[in-house]
Protein backbone atom coordinates (compact mmCIF):
# COMPACT_ATOMS: atom_id res chain seq x y z
CA UNK A 1 0.00 0.00 0.00
CA UNK A 2 2.76 2.02 0.73
CA UNK A 3 4.44 1.85 -2.46
CA UNK A 4 1.15 2.55 -4.25
CA UNK A 5 0.75 5.59 -2.49
CA UNK A 6 4.65 6.88 -2.85
CA UNK A 7 3.90 5.97 -7.01
CA UNK A 8 0.27 8.02 -6.77
CA UNK A 9 2.37 11.24 -4.96
CA UNK A 10 5.14 10.60 -7.32
CA UNK A 11 2.71 10.93 -10.59
CA UNK A 12 1.41 13.85 -9.36
CA UNK A 13 4.16 15.65 -8.77
CA UNK A 14 5.42 15.32 -12.33
CA UNK A 15 2.31 15.91 -13.76
CA UNK A 16 1.55 18.78 -11.64
CA UNK A 17 4.51 20.94 -12.83
CA UNK A 18 3.39 20.68 -16.52
CA UNK A 19 1.77 23.69 -18.11
CA UNK A 20 -0.09 23.29 -21.30
CA UNK A 21 0.98 25.57 -24.15
CA UNK A 22 0.64 27.27 -27.88
CA UNK A 23 1.83 29.38 -30.20
CA UNK A 24 0.38 32.99 -30.23
CA UNK A 25 0.50 35.90 -32.89
CA UNK A 26 -1.88 38.25 -34.71
CA UNK A 27 -0.41 38.29 -37.73
CA UNK A 28 -2.49 41.43 -39.33
CA UNK A 29 0.03 41.47 -42.49
CA UNK A 30 -0.41 37.78 -43.26
CA UNK A 31 2.10 36.52 -41.22
CA UNK A 32 2.90 35.05 -37.87
CA UNK A 33 6.59 34.85 -38.41
CA UNK A 34 6.71 37.21 -34.80
CA UNK A 35 4.56 34.07 -32.90
CA UNK A 36 5.65 33.47 -29.28
CA UNK A 37 5.16 30.89 -26.93
CA UNK A 38 2.30 31.15 -24.23
CA UNK A 39 1.87 29.04 -21.68
CA UNK A 40 -2.38 28.38 -21.51
CA UNK A 41 -4.49 29.72 -18.48
CA UNK A 42 -6.18 26.74 -16.80
CA UNK A 43 -9.54 24.75 -18.98
CA UNK A 44 -7.64 25.74 -21.87
CA UNK A 45 -6.11 22.52 -23.66
CA UNK A 46 -6.25 22.91 -27.50
CA UNK A 47 -4.01 25.18 -29.52
CA UNK A 48 -5.59 27.24 -32.36
CA UNK A 49 -4.64 28.25 -35.70
CA UNK A 50 -6.53 30.50 -38.34
CA UNK A 51 -6.13 32.04 -41.23
CA UNK A 52 -8.76 34.94 -42.42
CA UNK A 53 -8.91 36.47 -45.72
CA UNK A 54 -10.88 39.64 -46.62
CA UNK A 55 -11.77 40.93 -49.69
CA UNK A 56 -13.54 43.87 -50.48
CA UNK A 57 -13.77 45.21 -54.47
CA UNK A 58 -10.09 45.53 -55.24
CA UNK A 59 -8.62 44.97 -51.71
CA UNK A 60 -7.55 42.14 -50.32
CA UNK A 61 -6.09 41.70 -46.71
CA UNK A 62 -4.96 38.54 -44.88
CA UNK A 63 -4.74 37.86 -41.22
CA UNK A 64 -3.05 35.08 -39.31
CA UNK A 65 -3.53 33.94 -36.02
CA UNK A 66 -2.34 31.39 -33.20
CA UNK A 67 -3.97 31.08 -29.78
CA UNK A 68 -4.82 28.82 -26.84
CA UNK A 69 -8.63 27.78 -26.91
CA UNK A 70 -10.69 25.94 -24.41
CA UNK A 71 -12.15 24.06 -26.94
CA UNK A 72 -12.29 24.15 -30.81
CA UNK A 73 -12.73 22.01 -33.41
CA UNK A 74 -11.14 22.62 -37.31
CA UNK A 75 -13.41 24.24 -39.78
CA UNK A 76 -13.98 26.93 -42.87
CA UNK A 77 -16.43 29.66 -43.35
CA UNK A 78 -17.15 31.89 -45.83
CA UNK A 79 -19.48 35.19 -45.95
CA UNK A 80 -18.62 36.34 -49.75
CA UNK A 81 -16.60 38.89 -48.61
CA UNK A 82 -15.05 36.95 -45.06
CA UNK A 83 -13.55 33.72 -45.62
CA UNK A 84 -11.42 32.01 -43.07
CA UNK A 85 -10.59 28.25 -41.78
CA UNK A 86 -9.48 27.04 -38.39
CA UNK A 87 -7.31 24.23 -37.27
CA UNK A 88 -7.25 22.56 -33.70
CA UNK A 89 -5.01 20.34 -31.88
CA UNK A 90 -4.53 19.11 -28.45
CA UNK A 91 -0.56 18.92 -27.79
CA UNK A 92 1.48 21.48 -26.46
CA UNK A 93 2.87 23.88 -29.14
CA UNK A 94 0.84 21.87 -31.86
CA UNK A 95 -0.33 24.90 -33.77
CA UNK A 96 3.47 26.04 -34.98
CA UNK A 97 2.26 25.43 -38.65
CA UNK A 98 -0.01 28.11 -39.96
CA UNK A 99 -4.09 26.90 -40.80
CA UNK A 100 -4.00 26.33 -44.77
CA UNK A 101 -5.78 29.81 -46.46
CA UNK A 102 -9.62 29.57 -47.56
CA UNK A 103 -9.85 27.18 -50.64
CA UNK A 104 -10.71 28.84 -53.47
CA UNK A 105 -11.56 24.99 -55.06
CA UNK A 106 -15.67 25.23 -55.64
CA UNK A 107 -17.18 22.38 -54.89
CA UNK A 108 -20.71 22.83 -56.26
CA UNK A 109 -22.42 24.49 -53.45
CA UNK A 110 -24.01 27.62 -53.62
CA UNK A 111 -25.65 29.73 -50.17
CA UNK A 112 -26.70 33.09 -49.79
CA UNK A 113 -24.49 35.92 -48.27
CA UNK A 114 -25.10 39.42 -46.88
CA UNK A 115 -22.83 42.15 -47.74
CA UNK A 116 -24.69 45.07 -45.77
CA UNK A 117 -26.90 46.20 -48.25
CA UNK A 118 -28.51 42.97 -49.43
CA UNK A 119 -28.87 39.25 -48.75
CA UNK A 120 -29.64 38.32 -52.41
CA UNK A 121 -25.71 37.84 -53.21
CA UNK A 122 -24.75 33.93 -53.94
CA UNK A 123 -21.47 32.35 -53.21
CA UNK A 124 -20.11 29.56 -54.37
CA UNK A 125 -18.61 27.48 -51.40
CA UNK A 126 -15.23 25.39 -51.66
CA UNK A 127 -13.24 22.71 -50.01
CA UNK A 128 -15.06 21.15 -47.22
CA UNK A 129 -18.04 24.03 -46.56
CA UNK A 130 -20.55 21.48 -47.04
CA UNK A 131 -23.44 23.61 -45.57
CA UNK A 132 -25.31 26.85 -46.15
CA UNK A 133 -25.53 28.99 -42.42
CA UNK A 134 -27.36 31.96 -41.54
CA UNK A 135 -26.98 33.35 -37.78
CA UNK A 136 -28.00 36.45 -36.13
CA UNK A 137 -24.50 38.24 -34.31
CA UNK A 138 -25.45 40.68 -32.06
CA UNK A 139 -22.21 43.43 -30.64
CA UNK A 140 -23.32 45.59 -27.39
CA UNK A 141 -26.74 46.87 -29.34
CA UNK A 142 -26.35 45.97 -33.01
CA UNK A 143 -27.37 43.42 -34.44
CA UNK A 144 -27.12 42.25 -38.17
CA UNK A 145 -27.82 38.77 -40.31
CA UNK A 146 -24.57 36.83 -41.73
CA UNK A 147 -25.12 34.06 -44.33
CA UNK A 148 -22.77 31.52 -46.14
CA UNK A 149 -21.04 28.82 -46.36
CA UNK A 150 -19.59 26.57 -43.28
CA UNK A 151 -18.28 23.11 -42.36
CA UNK A 152 -20.72 20.91 -40.64
CA UNK A 153 -18.47 21.79 -37.29
CA UNK A 154 -19.75 25.35 -37.56
CA UNK A 155 -23.32 23.92 -37.31
CA UNK A 156 -22.81 21.83 -34.04
CA UNK A 157 -21.06 24.26 -32.07
CA UNK A 158 -23.02 24.20 -29.19
CA UNK A 159 -22.44 27.96 -27.82
CA UNK A 160 -20.98 30.84 -29.56
CA UNK A 161 -21.03 34.12 -27.47
CA UNK A 162 -22.87 36.92 -29.66
CA UNK A 163 -24.27 34.63 -32.00
CA UNK A 164 -27.73 33.56 -31.91
CA UNK A 165 -30.25 31.13 -34.32
CA UNK A 166 -27.45 29.48 -36.34
CA UNK A 167 -29.00 27.48 -38.30
CA UNK A 168 -27.59 24.86 -41.60
CA UNK A 169 -28.96 23.32 -44.30
CA UNK A 170 -28.17 21.21 -46.89
CA UNK A 171 -29.33 22.11 -49.94
CA UNK A 172 -28.16 25.05 -53.01
CA UNK A 173 -29.12 28.39 -51.66
CA UNK A 174 -31.54 27.33 -48.86
CA UNK A 175 -30.08 30.18 -46.49
CA UNK A 176 -33.49 32.59 -47.48
CA UNK A 177 -32.63 35.86 -48.85
CA UNK A 178 -33.75 38.46 -46.86
CA UNK A 179 -32.15 42.33 -46.51
CA UNK A 180 -29.84 43.05 -43.21
CA UNK A 181 -29.05 45.95 -41.69
CA UNK A 182 -26.57 48.38 -42.04
CA UNK A 183 -23.79 47.40 -39.23
CA UNK A 184 -23.08 44.14 -40.97
CA UNK A 185 -19.52 44.86 -41.78
CA UNK A 186 -18.93 45.76 -38.05
CA UNK A 187 -20.79 42.45 -36.79
CA UNK A 188 -18.87 40.47 -39.19
CA UNK A 189 -15.73 41.17 -38.70
CA UNK A 190 -16.33 40.95 -34.91
CA UNK A 191 -17.85 37.28 -35.10
CA UNK A 192 -14.70 36.64 -37.42
CA UNK A 193 -12.68 38.16 -34.70
CA UNK A 194 -13.82 35.70 -32.26
CA UNK A 195 -13.78 32.46 -34.34
CA UNK A 196 -10.23 33.37 -34.98
CA UNK A 197 -9.26 34.00 -30.82
CA UNK A 198 -11.93 31.46 -29.61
Amino acid sequence: MDLQLSVFLLFILFTAGHSFSCYECLGLTGSCAGQTVKTCPSGYSQCLSSTAETQIGNITSKVKAKACAVACQSWSLNFGIVRTTSSCCNTDQCNAQDAPDPSNIPNGRKCYYCDGQTCLNTVSCSGTEDRCVKATVTVESLSAVVKGCATTSICDATFIPSVGGISCCEGNLCNGAQSVTQSFLFLCCSLLSYFMMH
